[in-house]
C-alpha cells in the first residue's frame, strides 16, 4: 500500500542526512520511478523534503526535520522489544516492522531497542511432540483481520475431526498456547489452534457482535475454562521429595498441609473430575495415597488393577497364551 510506502520513506528519510531516489528505491523494493514520486508526495503534504540537483545531490528533511511516529517511551520500547525480538528472525513482517520502528526511534533510545532486540531467542522445535500450530495459523489470523467467516476442521482428543462455521473474532495467547475465540451458533467459544486441521473462507462476512471487546471475552471465557479446570478436589497425601512431581502435573492446582512425623505431607489436588485427577497421579505409584472422594480411590484402583492384569505376567501380548484376561472376561475359542 501506498501509504505504507510513504511511511518508510519518512522513517529512511530521517536516518539519512541525504538519500537518493535509487536508495530508496532499493530501501522499498520499487522502481527509482516509483520512489521519486513517493518524495514529491511527502514535499506536497507540507512535509518539509527538498530535492538537491547535481553530483552530490538527492532529497533531504529540511533542517533535520523529524517526526516521533512512536509516542513511546524507553520502558515502553524495550519492553516491546524484548517481547517481540525473539520472534523476529520467524516472521520477515515482524523484521520489517521493527526495523521501521527502529528508525522512528530517537537516537538515545535506538541502541537500547537494539540490545533488547537482541536478548532473546525463540526456538519452535517441539520437544513434547504435542500438536504444531503453525499449519493454520496464518490463515486464521487472516480470517480475524479481514473479518471473514470460515468453515474449520477441528478435532478434540479422542475424538475425530468435523467441521464447526465460525466468526473469527481474535487469537489469544495462554501459557504458549494460541486459541481462536470465535463466534458459533452455540454463542462465544474458544479452538484450540494447535487442533484445527484445516481452514476454509465460506465467502460470507465474519459477524461481530456489537461492542465486542477481545480482552474482555477473553477473560470470560477463560474464566469458564478455569471452572471446569477445578470443578473436583481430591486429598490425599505424598511421599517426601514428591512435590515436585505434583506441582509439574497441576501447578497452581495443588497445595499441601502441614507435613506428618512420618515425612509425609497432606494436599488437595483440583481437576475437572475425581477420576481425571486419579489418571495423572497413577504413574506415581506407591508415592501418593488418595484419601477421598471415593470415586478418586475407585478410579486408581480400577487403573491399578488393569495394569496388573496387563503387566503382571511375563508373557508377552503376541505369545500362544495372548494377554491375560481381566475376571470374569470370556474366552473366545480359536477359530
Amino acid at each position: 500500500m501506498r501509504a505504507d510506502r510513504l511511511v518508510a520513506a519518512l522513517l529512511f528519510l530521517q536516518t539519512r542526512q541525504r538519500v537518493t531516489a535509487a536508495e530508496l528505491a532499493a530501501e522499498l523494493d520499487v522502481s527509482e520511478r516509483t520512489a521519486r514520486r513517493d518524495l514529491e508526495a511527502l514535499a506536497s503534504s507540507g512535509i518539509p523534503v527538498y530535492s538537491q540537483a547535481g553530483q552530490g545531490g538527492g532529497w533531504s528533511l529540511v533542517g533535520g526535520a523529524r517526526t516521533d511516529l512512536t509516542g513511546l517511551t524507553a520502558p515502553e520500547i524495550r519492553a516491546l522489544f524484548l517481547l517481540t525480538g525473539p520472534d523476529a528472525d520467524a516472521d520477515p513482517r515482524t523484521r520489517t516492522a521493527l526495523r521501521k520502528l527502529v528508525r522512528a526511534l530517537p537516537a538515545p533510545l535506538r541502541e537500547g531497542a537494539e540490545t533488547a532486540a537482541r536478548a532473546g531467542v525463540s526456538d519452535g522445535t517441539d520437544w513434547t511432540g504435542a500438536e504444531t500450530e503453525e499449519a493454520c495459523l496464518a490463515p486464521l489470523q487472516r480470517a480475524v483481520v479481514d473479518a471473514r467467516e470460515v468453515t474449520i476442521g477441528y478435532a478434540r482428543p479422542g475424538r475425530e475431526p468435523r467441521e464447526r462455521t465460525v466468526q473469527p473474532l481474535g487469537i489469544a495467547v495462554k501459557s504458549g498456547v494460541r486459541y481462536l475465540v470465535a463466534g458459533t451458533e452455540d454463542g462465544l467459544r474458544t479452538f484450540r489452534v494447535g487442533r484445527v486441521s484445516s481452514v476454509t473462507e465460506t465467502g460470507a462476512p465474519a459477524v461481530r457482535p456489537d461492542g465486542f471487546d477481545l480482552p474482555t471475552a477473553w477473560r470470560a471465557l477463560a474464566a469458564r475454562m478455569e471452572d471446569r479446570m477445578v470443578a473436583a478436589t481430591v486429598r490425599g497425601r505424598a511421599a517426601p521429595g514428591t512435590e515436585p512431581v505434583l506441582e509439574g502435573l497441576f501447578g497452581a492446582r495443588v497445595r499441601y498441609g502441614e507435613r506428618t512425623a512420618d515425612g509425609w505431607a497432606p494436599f488437595e489436588a483440583d481437576g475437572p473430575s475425581p477420576e481425571v485427577v486419579a489418571a495423572r497421579l497413577a504413574g506415581l505409584g506407591a508415592r501418593v495415597e488418595l484419601l477421598d472422594p471415593p470415586e478418586a480411590r475407585t478410579a486408581l484402583a480400577r487403573i491399578g488393577t488393569e495394569l496388573t492384569l496387563l503387566y503382571g505376567r511375563s508373557a508377552p501380548s503376541d505369545s500362544p497364551e495372548g494377554p491375560p484376561r481381566a475376571p470374569g472376561s470370556a474366552v473366545t475359542p480359536p477359530v
